[in-house]
Order: structure tokens, then C-alpha cells, then sequence
């Protein structure tokens, strides 16, 4: 298998939202919302992102709360913590003012009811002037709506979306070392609309194809051998 970052239309719609934030003028907004079900790309499109930008990525864990997420921050951010949380607050938005970049919080699903947390995360938006990035599952977007204040910051949202077939097809292209008829590609989208199912299926597909010598794949062959390993 190829090892490529395929730009899918959520990668490409995720992109468009970063830059628009980075971009941002600093008297305006500058958080954003990413969200979709698991599957669908927004680890990679953020790891991707971050080799790319000056970004500092926080993943919340479950029951993290605003002293540990803050200590998480200062680490990220290169310093040893204070022990006040009052302190750590200080250490984070005195780092992000003298060294700028973008701070992504993955998983935020799991501080949306920790509310002293998430407005933490906002007062640093509104201190340091840095783009803010939130990343989480399905419904998030709904959870947090709660939070009008944080809410109102928030200047561009996109849900990841299940691969389409034209995404299917690029994915396919960019990464199986084995070319796939159309009817394959089709086979694949109709069972698969995740990036991990999808990337499941070239790798053993392609391991089919090299032990019988195929040229290409095809929904016969898909049908035929693969289906019934």
C-alpha cells in the first residue's frame, strides 16, 4: 500500500476551515468546530495539519478537568507547571502571546460538562488572541450550543461526512498499490465508508491480488475470493 495522505473533500473542507482561522484578524473570532463519527479522517487531517503549522494538540481523556488540562497545555507548551491552577492559566496564555500557534482540542466531547473547563479554553481564546480549534464526535456540536459564549466565538463548523464514491475512488487511486476496476470501486463504497474499513480492504485485497498475480481488481473477484476468505 501506498503511504500517502489522500485530501479527501473532508480533509479539503478541513483545511479551508484552519487556514480561515489562522488567518483570522485578531479583533475577530477565532474558534472553530470540527465534528463527525469516528472513521471518517479527523486525526489524520489534524496530525497532517499540525506537521505543516505551528499547532499545539491537546486530547482530552475522560474526567479531565480544568487543572489537569491546563497542566497538559504547559507541558505541550514546553514549561514545567505551577501547582496553582490560577498560575497554569498564566504560564499557558503568557507562553501563547509570546509564541503564538493554534490550539486544537481533540476528543472534546469529553469536556463538555465540565463547564469551568471549557470556558478555560475560551478565556485563552479571548487572551491570547490564538485560534482555537475543537474537534469531537457526532453530536457535539448540539452539546455545546449550551455554552452560549463559547458558542458565539465560534466562526466556522464542519461535520466530517461517510466517503462518497468519488472519495472511495481517490482513496483507492492514492493508496492501493493495485489498480481497481470500477465495479471494485463501487463493491468498496457500497461496504465500507470509513478510512479504516477502506484501508482494511486494499491491504488484503492487495495481499489476494500478489498471491494470484492480478493485474487489477475486479467486483468478480471482490465477490468471488475475497468475500469468502
Amino acid at each position: 500500500m501506498n503511504k500517502t495522505f489522500v485530501k479527501t473533500k473532508n480533509v479539503k473542507a478541513f483545511v479551508s476551515l484552519a487556514t480561515k482561522l489562522k488567518n483570522t484578524p485578531n479583533n475577530a473570532p477565532k474558534m472553530g468546530l470540527i465534528f463527525g463519527e469516528p472513521g471518517l479522517g479527523k486525526t489524520q487531517s489534524i496530525g497532517w495539519w499540525a506537521l505543516r503549522n505551528k499547532v499545539t494538540i491537546i486530547t482530552a481523556t475522560n474526567h479531565m478537568k480544568t487543572g489537569w488540562f491546563l497542566r497538559k497545555l504547559v507541558q505541550e507548551l514546553d514549561e514545567i507547571p505551577q501547582k496553582i491552577i490560577s498560575d497554569l492559566f498564566e504560564q499557558a496564555a503568557n507562553k501563547l502571546i509570546e509564541s503564538p500557534r493554534m490550539l486544537i482540542v481533540d476528543e472534546i466531547d469529553y469536556l463538555v460538562n465540565h463547564s469551568r473547563t471549557i470556558e478555560t479554553i475560551r478565556d485563552l481564546h479571548d487572551r491570547t488572541g490564538v485560534p482555537v480549534l475543537l474537534v469531537g464526535m457526532g453530536s457535539v456540536d448540539k452539546k455545546l450550543c449550551r455554552y452560549k459564549h463559547l458558542f458565539d466565538r465560534i466562526a466556522g463548523i464542519y461535520e466530517f461526512k461517510p466517503f462518497d464514491i468519488d472519495d472511495v475512488r481517490l482513496l483507492i487511486s492514492e493508496l492501493s498499490e493495485i489498480p481497481f476496476e470500477e465495479d471494485a470501486i463501487e463493491w468498496v463504497h457500497k461496504r465500507a465508508n470509513r478510512l479504516r474499513q477502506i484501508v482494511n480492504i486494499i491491504n488484503n485485497v492487495e495481499d489476494l491480488a500478489k498471491t494470484n498475480e492480478y493485474k487489477s481488481i475486479t467486483k468478480y473477484i471482490l465477490e468471488s475470493e475475497y468475500e469468502q476468505r
